[in-house]
């Protein structure tokens, strides 16, 4: 079923740069996005970084494996423009030494407690959608095509980078995320472009940075 992207009252103009809509080439209007931070990740995404107002899907077979280096680089650029982050339901506790020493404002990074993934998607959603987070991290566990979709909603309304991380074994059902990618060990951690809306994903896997450098 086709999905069409609504907007009020748009001028060509604003159809033109809404990130929802595809004119066959990635690059030739302005969309708002993060960089990544990794260079070779940035080439291969259609809008050069991260786009603002969408969700990302980035899906990890193990805890660790860099899942959490892949974003702190703009996570890092994020508070140091004083714009505020939230974490909701992280699976283990942020180590405030190592987060700092990647450049994290703690300041503008806030950490929300949830007592089930019910709850966990509900504050991220909130999150999203308030205008004054400029990302939001979660981690649900089991998340519907439903849930989801309320999050990539709610990423576009408040303009905000959203990250949903997730198991491998999501990788076979669809999403209404933006973008999606997967983590793999291969001499290294790797992320494989599965989905980046706009474009074509690359057919080979981008490396990231040596183990010795991850943070989670």
């Amino acid at each position: 079923m086709a999905v069409f992207a609504l907007i009020s009252n748009p001028s060509i103009a604003d159809v033109l740069r809404d990130p929802r809509i595809w004119r066959g080439a990635a690059n030739d209007y302005a969309v708002p996005f993060v960089p990544s931070g990794h260079a070779a990740l940035d080439e291969a995404l259609p809008h050069r970084g991260w786009t603002q107002g969408a969700m990302t899907e980035i899906l990890f077979a193990i805890d660790g494996i860099g899942e959490l280096d892949l974003v702190l680089p703009a996570l890092a650029a994020l508070t140091r423009q004083r714009l505020h982050v939230v974490f909701v339901a992280p699976p283990y506790l942020p180590y405030a030494p190592a987060l700092l020493a990647r450049d994290i404002d703690l300041g503008y990074l806030h950490c929300v407690e949830t007592p089930s993934d019910v709850e966990a998607l509900w504050a991220a959603e909130q999150c999203l959608r308030s205008g004054v987070c400029a990302a939001v991290l979660c981690w649900p566990r089991q998340a519907s095509d439903r849930a989801l979709r309320r999050l990539q909603v709610a990423a576009e309304f408040g303009n905000a980078l959203g990250f949903a991380f997730r198991g491998t074994t999501a990788a076979t059902n669809p999403s209404p995320a933006a973008t999606r990618v997967r983590l793999q060990m291969d001499e290294g951690t790797r992320v494989r472009i599965l989905k980046c809306r706009g474009a074509n994903p690359p057919a080979r896997s981008i490396p990231l940075r040596s183990a010795a450098a991850r943070v989670g």
